[in-house]
């Protein structure tokens, strides 16, 4: 595998990794709001949002790796 190869499996990975993580953080989320932490649960809910945006970009290369 060249570089160029494996820059775009990384990409790949590094998405589904992410959103393997997001969900995660929903999950610890929505138990912290059990628990009362509204504040925490609020917090993690936004870290889960940016790893989506980042995935957003992540995408974005990964398909512009495809097309070249």
């Amino acid at each position: 595998m060249d570089e160029k190869e494996k820059l775009h499996h990384l990409l790949e990975h590094w998405v589904e990794h992410n959103e393997e993580h997001a969900a995660e953080f929903r999950e610890w989320a929505d138990k912290a709001k059990t628990l009362g932490e509204t504040a925490v649960s609020d917090d993690i809910l936004e870290a889960a949002k940016q790893l989506e945006k980042a995935n957003e970009f992540l995408s974005k290369a990964s398909e512009q790796m495809s097309g070249s």
